[in-house]
C-alpha cells in the first residue's frame, strides 16, 4: 500500500463499499450450469459514474452502448454521468456484430433498467468472450430477476460475501477471480469517524495491452465523489496501473472499466472537492485498488508461470521510460526467456534499443532479479546457478536504468509459456 492509513482487503469486492450490492449467477450464456455466466452491480440509489473505454477502433457494441449513456461526454475522456447499475455477461464478446449488436446492448439496458427500476440509460453494459457472435437476449429475461431475487433475501451482512460470485461471473479464460477492496479514514481530512471503502472487481488475462483499463472492471466506492471529479481519479489511477499492464501486446475490443459513488459513508458530508486532503487521500487509495487488480491481471496472463516486473529509472522523458518499459514486457524473447529461468539480459538490451526510447548503449545497467547482469551497457559475471534458484520466485524483476535523465515507468506482464499457445489455439472449441 502507498500509505499506511489505506488499508487493503484481499476477500473485498465490489459490494464492500456501503450502498451497493453485487451477485454473479449462470444466465444461460455459457452451456456448463455449474459456471457462472452473468454479474450485476447495482446501487441502492443512481449515483455519480464514470469510466474510461477501450480505444480500439473495432470496439464492441456494449462500449458504444455505455459511451451513449454518458451522454453530455460520450466515450471520450472524460467519461462521466449517473448511473444505477452495471451488468456484465461472459461467454459472448458481442463484438463485431453491427447494428444487430447495438441493439442487442440497448435491449440489455432496458431489461436491467426495468427489473432494477430505473431508466435503460443508468444501466452500463459490458460484454465477453467470443468476438462475432450475436448476444442471446433470453438469458438477461430470466438470470437477471432471479439475481435481483437472491440479492433482495440477502442480509446486509452478508452482501460482501455474495460479492464474490461477480467476479466469478466475469471471468473467461481467468483461472482465479481477481477482486478487493480498500479502506481508509476519514478522520484528519474533514471526515471525523468516517471510514471510507473503494472495491471492485476485475477480469482478464489475455488480449491485454489496454490503452485505458483493462478488459473488464467494476469499480464502487462509499465517498461522495461528485462525477466530474470521479472521472477525473479513475483517469489518473487507470494510467498508473491498467494501463502498465501487457499480457501480449493486444488491445481488446470490449476493454471497460466502469467506477461508482454512492457517498453512502458520509451521506450528511460535503462531497470530496479537488484541493481536499479528503480528495488526495481517495486518489492514492483508489491507485492502491487498481495497482492490486493490474498486478493480478498480469499474474494470471494466459498459460503464466510468473509474474514479471519491468521498471526503467532514469530516462530522458516519461514517454521514453514507458516506451522501454513496455517494449521490453511485450518482447516473446523476454517472456520466454524468463519461462526458461534464463537470466539472458541480452533480450532485455535488444528491446531497450528498439524501444524509440533516447539513451546511450554505454550507460545502461540491467538487473534481474535483484542481480548485476550489465553494467554501462557490458556483461557483468554473475553466478548462473544462484540466479536459476532465484527465479523460483513468483515474481521476476526486471531493473534498468538508462542513465540518461530522471523519468521512471513500471509495466506488468507475465512469461509467455507452452499453454498460451494451446490456450489460445483452442480458444473458440
Amino acid at each position: 500500500m502507498a500509505d499506511s492509513d489505506i488499508v487493503l482487503d484481499e476477500s473485498g469486492n465490489a459490494a464492500s463499499a456501503a450502498g451497493f450490492a453485487a451477485i454473479g449467477v449462470h444466465a444461460g450464456f455459457r452451456p456448463d450450469p455449474e459456471r457462472l455466466d452473468m454479474a450485476l452491480v447495482v446501487a441502492d440509489e443512481p449515483c455519480a459514474a464514470a469510466a474510461t473505454f477501450t480505444t480500439n477502433v473495432f470496439c464492441a457494441a456494449p462500449v458504444r452502448v455505455s459511451c451513449e449513456h454518458f451522454a453530455e461526454t460520450g466515450c471520450g475522456a472524460p467519461a462521466y454521468g449517473c448511473a444505477r447499475a452495471v451488468v456484465v455477461n461472459s461467454g459472448i464478446a458481442n463484438a463485431a456484430t453491427g447494428e444487430v449488436g447495438l441493439e442487442n446492448a440497448r435491449k440489455t439496458s432496458e431489461i436491467v433498467g426495468e427489473a432494477v427500476g430505473c431508466p435503460a440509460n443508468e444501466v452500463l453494459v459490458a460484454s465477453t468472450g467470443v468476438i462475432g457472435q450475436h448476444l442471446n437476449l433470453e438469458p438477461f429475461g430470466t438470470g437477471v430477476p432471479a439475481a435481483l431475487a437472491t440479492l433482495a433475501g440477502t442480509a446486509d451482512e452478508a452482501r460482501a460475501e455474495v460479492g464474490l460470485t461477480a467476479a466469478r461471473a466475469i471471468m473467461t479464460t481467468d483461472t482465479v477471480p481477481k477482486h478487493a477492496a480498500v479502506r481508509f479514514s476519514g478522520d484528519g481530512i474533514g471526515y471525523p469517524g468516517a471510514t471510507f471503502t473503494i472495491g471492485g472487481m476485475a477480469k482478464g488475462s489475455g488480449m491485454i495491452m489496454p490503452n485505458m483499463a483493462t478488459m473488464i472492471a467494476v469499480l464502487t466506492t462509499d465517498a461522495p465523489v461528485a462525477a466530474p471529479d470521479l472521472s477525473r481519479a479513475l483517469s489518473g489511477a487507470v494510467g498508473k496501473s491498467f494501463n502498465k499492464v501487457t499480457v501480449d501486446s493486444d488491445t481488446s475490443t470490449n476493454d471497460s472499466c466502469f467506477l461508482l459513488a454512492s457517498g453512502a459513508a458520509a451521506p450528511a458530508g460535503p462531497a470530496f472537492t479537488r484541493e481536499s486532503p479528503a480528495y488526495a487521500r481517495f486518489c492514492e487509495a483508489l491507485e492502491a485498488l487498481c495497482v492490486f487488480l493490474a498486478r493480478a491481471m498480469a499474474a494470471d496472463g494466459e498459460g503464466a508461470t510468473r509474474l514479471i516486473t519491468v521498471t526503467v529509472n532514469g530516462a530522458a522523458t516519461a514517454a521514453d521510460a514507458d516506451a522501454a518499459a513496455r517494449t521490453v514486457a511485450n518482447s516473446p524473447l523476454v517472456k520466454t526467456a524468463v519461462f526458461g529461468h534464463d537470466a539472458n539480459w541480452g533480450r532485455v538490451a535488444a528491446a531497450l534499443g528498439r524501444s524509440g526510447a533516447h539513451f546511450q548503449q554505454e550507460a545502461v545497467d540491467i538487473d534481474i532479479l535483484g542481480l548485476a547482469v550489465c553494467r554501462a551497457g557490458l556483461v557483468v559475471d554473475f553466478d548462473e546457478d544462484e540466479a536459476l534458484r532465484r527465479f523460483e520466485a513468483p515474481e521476476v524483476a526486471i531493473e534498468v536504468n538508462l542513465h540518461a535523465g530522471e523519468e521512471s515507468a513500471t509495466v506488468w506482464t507475465c512469461d509467455f509459456s507452452h499453454d498460451y499457445v494451446t490456450i489460445n489455439g483452442d480458444y473458440r472449441s
